[in-house]
């Protein structure tokens, strides 16, 4: 779809298509979600989504010529022209692309040119400065006599270098264009022989037979850059002749002008090089017969074209195998032509240049770069399939094993794909993973679920990057999202291997044809047999429109879910830091005297806790004037953030002490150690303050994980303790975070409701004290153990209940636990609310 808008001859108009499209697909698909009922926390990521792959799929062919042309120009700054970028568009970027292409050929022509002048003069010029230099130095010693034969040699010599230096001065001014016509009547015979007698004064041993048709043939020209043109490809026939061998001048009229042409007895000029040759510089290898600098045949071509003539190579008569120079002339010249500069010839057509990098590169610098990960169509195929049995389970369904086998094939395509997914933390993690994914269908108590399922997605980010830091887990987080943009580039590498697969085509053909065979020859059987109906209708979904729009959302979403994992998971971010390590102060006081004073702070407040030890229930009323249940309940949060704090405080200090010294480390394992310990003092103060909270005013779900909450700080700052003894706290963020979703399973295998619901019961037992509306509002895992209440009473916690209709994939172990006691209990008819309220707090 990048070339969609290539024949869009305006920017402009692009772009206002380009808005024009995201916002269409935005408007109908938000407009589809809302008709059919999808709720909004899904309607909207999905249409951001898709309204960024529309943009991104139409603006990639606008911005890749640019982004070529980037990489063109920096290989261009390095002496590399063969680089040529992709121009298939109309507009104004398509043009700036051709014509870069353009430049990038004149360049390449002319650092070739270049090249091979340096090349080529310096051979030429060698030559003959090296015989000259020979007779000179031999005059000078004596040991020739300045002899007219050994003066020829050194003038030849001499003569060899001025024709050079005509050539080049001949070859600037075809640049400069300075040269202008001076036409006359010229005939042809006497100008091929003054021709002819120039090249027999080399001395090459060859013949040279001359024949003009008519004789008296005369021409309208430039007398002396004719006999320039004949003189060169004389001399050119000459050089590569045979010892003994004939070449061949001919002149004959023509109908519309006049013909020479030039032949020779050499080894001839190869069909692909009949144009090279014409070009400055553009000589054959030795093998192939050249030689020379290559400025005679360039120069011939710039006499024709000032002549208005045509010159090539054809080719020879038979049996002859030379080389066969023809030069067609007009018969008259209209006016004097001024040369214009020797157009180059382009250079041949090469490959464009490979992809360059993608444009996110400079959005996500050195964190995440994309490493040429290559397409997986593979991988993108599972995560659809994923999102489509996602479409087919989860919607209308509670949780139960339909979710838990969603959530295992997400996770078992992502490990599938992760380039760490033999390592121990990784597979530590997975396993966790499927621990926690199993609540799903063992607890109904959906904020237990989630908790687990949030604790499982940390837990997978963290194992796809392998990470060992807080930092590091932090930025895995992020980068699942971030991947949405990310993996743009590679998902459009993977769509290119989908269409690049030859079979493609004749794949989704026997997909169309299978899918058509199995809805028809299924919906005829469904007709026939009723027990098939049924079974058919156990596995397939009702599609009518509304539920058709919501599982589409639900696809959409958890496929796209799914891929940007899997696209961490084949591409990690670099989590960790590689920055240089923390500078610890110059002083010891600069940590220390901070530590030492919290240390102080937190001694105090014990002895505050010791005084209430001591003191009793007596002593706080009369001090604060708060009951001991209304103390307890105070402080409670205060306490659970000076533990979090104490942690922060612990590695803070860790970082900035120096450790030069065994004064250094004694001082740091003393002082952060001793607020360790105090800090455990005060997490067993906060769990006494909670339960003696909870025994008061009753337990809930949210002061049970409170509980396990503050417990799990307690356990980080045994953890902290531990890594002070050797200075080394490594593994403890790894251990934190698995310790932490242990935590959570542990919560969960106790399963937290009947627990809440069984401590309530136990205390409407001691005190007839209970919230019947809180009882209500438990899962049905509580529901076992409220069926144990009083008969008189059991209505008041069950009320809150509903009868479930659950199919097999909606099968959850609280609620199959809970139905056979609310058929029992539910059909009895109510319950007396007066009962109810009485007994309640």
């Amino acid at each position: 779809m990048s070339g969609v808008l290539d024949q869009v001859t305006s920017v402009k108009v692009k772009l206002g298509l380009l808005v024009a499209a995201s916002v269409t697909v935005a408007w109908v698909v938000a407009a589809i979600g809302a008709a059919g009922g999808v709720p909004y926390w899904l309607s909207l990521p999905v249409t951001v989504a898709l309204a960024l792959g529309v943009t991104q799929l139409l603006a990639v062919g606008m911005t890749s010529p640019l982004r070529e042309m980037t990489a063109a120009a920096q290989r261009m700054a390095r002496g590399d022209y063969s680089t040529r970028v992709t121009a298939t568009s109309s507009d104004e970027v398509g043009q700036l692309a051709r014509a870069f292409n353009s430049m990038a050929e004149d360049l390449g022509a002319v650092d070739r040119q270049r090249r091979e002048l340096v090349a080529n003069v310096s051979h030429e010029l060698r030559t003959p400065l090296a015989a000259l230099c020979a007779v000179l130095e031999n005059l000078a010693d004596g040991v020739a006599e300045p002899d007219p034969a050994t003066l020829r040699t050194a003038l030849a010599q001499a003569e060899r270098l001025s024709a050079l230096a005509s050539d080049l001065l001949d070859l600037a001014r075809v640049d400069a264009g300075e040269t202008q016509l001076s036409t006359a009547e010229v005939p042809v015979v006497v100008l091929l022989e003054e021709a002819v007698a120039e090249a027999r004064a080399t001395g090459r041993d060859v013949r040279y037979d001359v024949r003009v048709t008519p004789p008296t043939l005369g021409v309208v020209a430039d007398p002396a850059r004719l006999l320039q043109l004949v003189t060169n490809l004389l001399d050119n026939a000459s050089r590569h002749s045979p010892t003994g061998g004939v070449v061949r001048v001919s002149a004959a009229a023509t109908s519309d002008g006049w013909r020479l042409e030039v032949a020779d007895d050499g080894p001839g000029i190869p069909a692909a090089h009949r144009e090279r040759i014409f070009e400055r510089f553009g000589t054959l290898t030795d093998t192939e017969g050249g030689g020379g600098t290559g400025l005679g045949l360039a120069i011939a071509r710039w006499v024709t074209d000032l002549h208005g003539g045509v010159i090539h190579v054809v080719d020879p008569e038979p049996p002859s195998t030379g080389a066969r120079m023809r030069v067609d002339f007009p018969t008259d010249i209209e006016e004097p032509l001024m040369t214009q500069p020797t157009p180059v010839v382009p250079a041949p057509t090469l490959p464009p240049v490979p992809a360059p990098e993608p444009a996110m590169d400079s959005l996500f610098g050195r964190f995440w770069p994309d490493a040429g990960v290559p397409g997986n169509v593979r991988a993108v195929l599972a995560c659809f399939g994923v999102g489509v049995l996602a479409a087919l389970i989860l919607p209308f369904r509670g949780l139960g094993i339909g979710t838990f086998l969603v959530l295992l094939a997400a996770g078992g395509v992502i490990l599938g794909f992760s380039v760490n997914r033999r390592s121990p933390f990784t597979l530590a993690c997975a396993g966790l993973c499927v621990l926690l994914a199993a609540t799903t269908f063992l607890r109904d108590a959906e904020w237990i679920v989630v908790l687990c399922l949030m604790a499982g997605g940390a837990l997978c980010v963290a194992a796809l990057v392998n990470g060992r830091t807080l930092p590091a887990f932090v930025l895995a987080g992020i980068a699942w999202p971030l991947a949405a943009l990310r993996g743009l580039p590679w998902l459009a590498r993977s769509a290119r291997g989908v269409s690049g697969h030859g079979s493609s085509a004749s794949a989704v053909r026997t997909g169309l044809l299978s899918l058509l065979g199995v809805a028809v020859f299924g919906l005829l059987f469904a007709s026939a047999d009723a027990i098939f109906a049924e079974w058919v209708s156990a596995l397939v979904p009702d599609l009518d429109l509304g539920s058709f729009v919501l599982r589409a959302f639900v696809a959409v979403a958890v496929g796209g879910v799914v891929l940007a994992a899997t696209y961490v998971a084949l591409n990690p971010p670099r989590v960790e830091p590689t920055g240089a390590t923390a500078r610890p102060v110059a002083h010891r006081y600069e940590w220390l005297v901070p530590v030492l004073l919290v240390d102080a702070v937190f001694v105090v407040f014990l002895a505050a806790q010791a005084s209430v030890i001591f003191g009793g229930h007596g002593y706080v009323e009369s001090t604060t004037g708060l009951t001991y249940a209304e103390y307890v309940h105070q402080g409670f949060g205060q306490l659970t953030v000076a533990t979090a704090l104490t942690l922060l405080v612990v590695w803070a200090a860790a970082r900035k002490a120096p450790r030069e010294t065994s004064a250094d480390l004694a001082w740091l394992r003393g002082s952060l150690g001793l607020l360790c310990v105090l800090t455990l003092v005060v997490v067993a103060s906060a769990l006494y303050r909670m339960h003696v909270y909870q025994e008061a005013y009753g337990f809930t779900q949210l002061r049970l994980l409170v509980d396990v909450f503050e417990a799990w700080l307690g356990l980080l700052v045994l953890g902290v303790l531990a890594a002070g003894v050797r200075l080394d706290a490594t593994w403890l963020p790894r251990t934190a975070l698995l310790s932490g979703a242990t935590s959570l399973l542990l919560l969960a295998a106790i399963n937290p409701d009947a627990w809440v619901a069984q401590h309530n019961v136990d205390r409407y037992e001691d005190t007839g004290k209970v919230d019947w509306f809180y009882l209500q509002q438990l899962s049905a895992d509580a529901v076992p153990v409220l069926a144990t209440l009083p008969d008189d009473v059991v209505g008041c916690a069950l009320s809150g209940h509903e009868l479930e209709d659950d199919d097999w994939l909606e099968w959850n172990l609280g609620r199959h636990r809970a139905q056979p006691l609310l058929e029992e209990w539910l059909p009895a008819g109510g319950y007396d609310s007066t009962s109810c309220a009485a007994a309640s707090d």
